[in-house]
């Protein structure tokens, strides 16, 4: 049988080395039973890690700045967005213990060999988008550090230096595999956290809360739109929540799944939205700005900004390192046929491009920020939808069809599409961006009714592709391999 391509005696010593030096070189091929002896109580170091940034505060001063919003609406939009999103990458994220493979392989299941390359395309693209946002507020990040401590402006060469420095600290860290992910994930969350209260307590000492609670609430509209905006973020780990949970054992417990999942991102994601807020006061031109995190070394003390950046800039290393990581297995997924660190290099060097562009030319990062925001909810709710439809239906994946792309594969439907969920996927990305508004597209529909005023459009993309979906008839849900085995063959629940 014909798999993803021949493996050379080199490519095979190159791998060996590697993982004699720790480095995982696992691809797309799910995990042996006895390699799954991961906990899903890890998970919650995972997500935490996965939402220490500074956009967080940013984005939470923006709820203020740009939306009106009053310190209880940001309490509402902290609260719900990381529920409502990491409740569905928690979801996503049981696939991976019943496939033991990243998700864009298990999405193969779905999709068909031929036809996972749509949606795998654009989520790849989308992630590239994702992981230059990352790299630009950790240069950001450092070169803030630079002006605090020794009073160096940012300047076109030293903004490429700094880019340039983080691209490579993500790439040597995502290279090396979710071990070292997880490590660096450990030390990480416990320094931030430290940080974090000490930034609260900072607050709490110096802010007038009587002026905090005495403003006057924003738009319904507008908190809605907020909960969209900020779980829009979440929604983008849906399709690579398996990727963490494939070395979980099949008797992992799914609820324990979702709780770890929500918990880790909720813990970081309202506080932050909360600090965020109450900074608002004293950043009324946040909005306008290019640069998006310099606000920090202005309201908080030396003392304090300094190693809270540098903390802050170690959490975005490790969120782009995870989103890396994951972008390696799409881009397998998508034929480039490299162990996966190799793969994570194209992502590096193309988010090292993408960020110095933004770095250098647009006027607006908050406004850049929204306007990708708002597109890349409705590019991952689309396959969100199809893919979490189909869970409700599937409890096993062959392996050994996951990675064969030839008309042999289980998997290879018609022509190497699945029809019903190809379709369900198009008419939900046309759905989704029909009711879309952002200063970079507007949909037909994005005024006028509901959905499109309370910036729903993401919402309107899930609704639309799994149902369609769930009513589309579909090929059968048996595999060509019935009997189970330690390395392939059918990975059940």
């Amino acid at each position: 049988m014909s798999t993803t391509g021949p493996r050379d005696g080199a490519l095979e010593q190159l791998e060996e080395t590697l993982e004699c030096h720790g480095v995982e070189t696992r691809g797309l091929e799910p995990v042996p039973r006895a390699e799954r002896t991961a906990r899903t109580r890890g998970l919650l170091s995972t997500w935490i890690a996965a939402n220490i940034t500074v956009l967080l505060l940013t984005m939470g001063a923006s709820l203020g700045v740009s939306y009106g919003l009053n310190f209880w609406q940001a309490l509402v939009v902290g609260l719900a967005a990381p529920v409502v999103s990491f409740g569905l990458v928690g979801l996503t994220g049981i696939a991976g213990k019943r496939g033991g493979a990243p998700g864009m392989a298990l999405s193969r299941a779905v999709f068909g060999q031929r036809g996972n390359l749509l949606p795998g395309s654009l989520i790849w693209v989308a992630r590239w988008g994702w992981e230059t946002i990352n790299a630009v507020i950790g240069a950001y990040a450092l070169l803030t550090v630079l002006h605090i401590l020794f009073g160096i402006r940012s300047n076109p060469p030293l903004i490429i230096t700094t880019l340039l420095l983080f691209v490579i600290a993500t790439f040597a860290i995502s290279g090396m595999g979710i071990h070292a992910v997880r490590r660096c994930n450990k030390w990480a969350t416990w320094l931030f956290g430290a940080f974090s209260v000490l930034v609260l307590g900072h607050l709490v000492a110096s802010t007038d809360w009587g002026g905090v609670f005495r403003e006057p609430a924003g738009p319904t509209a507008a908190m809605v739109t907020g909960i969209g905006l900020i779980a829009a973020g979440g929604i983008s780990w849906a399709p690579t929540s398996p990727d963490f949970t494939r070395y979980l054992p099949r008797r992992a417990s799914s609820t324990a799944i979702v709780r770890n999942t929500v918990g880790g991102a909720v813990v970081v994601v309202l506080p932050m939205i909360l600090m965020g807020a109450v900074m608002a006061r004293a950043t009324p031109d946040l909005a306008s700005t290019a640069d998006p995190v310099s606000f920090l070394g202005e309201i908080l003390p030396l003392w304090l900004a300094v190693p809270y950046l540098l903390t802050a800039l170690v959490g975005m290393l490790l969120i782009n390192a995870m989103s890396m990581y994951s972008a390696g297995f799409t881009a397998q997924t998508l034929g480039l046929r490299i162990p996966r660190p190799w793969a994570v290099c194209v992502n590096a060097v193309i988010s090292l491009v993408l960020g110095g562009v933004l770095m250098l030319v647009a006027r607006s990062f908050t406004g850049s920020f929204i306007a990708f925001l708002s597109l890349l909810a409705v590019a991952f709710s689309a396959w969100v939808g199809v893919f979490g439809a189909d869970m409700l239906r599937r409890t096993a994946y062959d392996a050994r069809a996951l990675l064969d792309t030839t008309r042999t594969s289980a998997y290879w439907y018609r022509g190497g599409f699945c029809p019903a969920a190809v379709t369900a996927w198009a008419v939900g990305l046309g759905t989704g961006l029909l009711f879309t508004r952002s200063d970079w597209f507007r949909g037909p529909l994005a005024a006028n009714n509901p959905v499109g005023r309370f910036g729903l459009g993401w919402v309107a993309t899930i609704l639309a592709a799994g149902l369609l979906y769930a009513l589309l008839p579909k090929p059968p849900a048996t595999t060509a391999h019935s009997e189970p085995t330690e390395d392939c063959g059918r990975v059940t629940a």
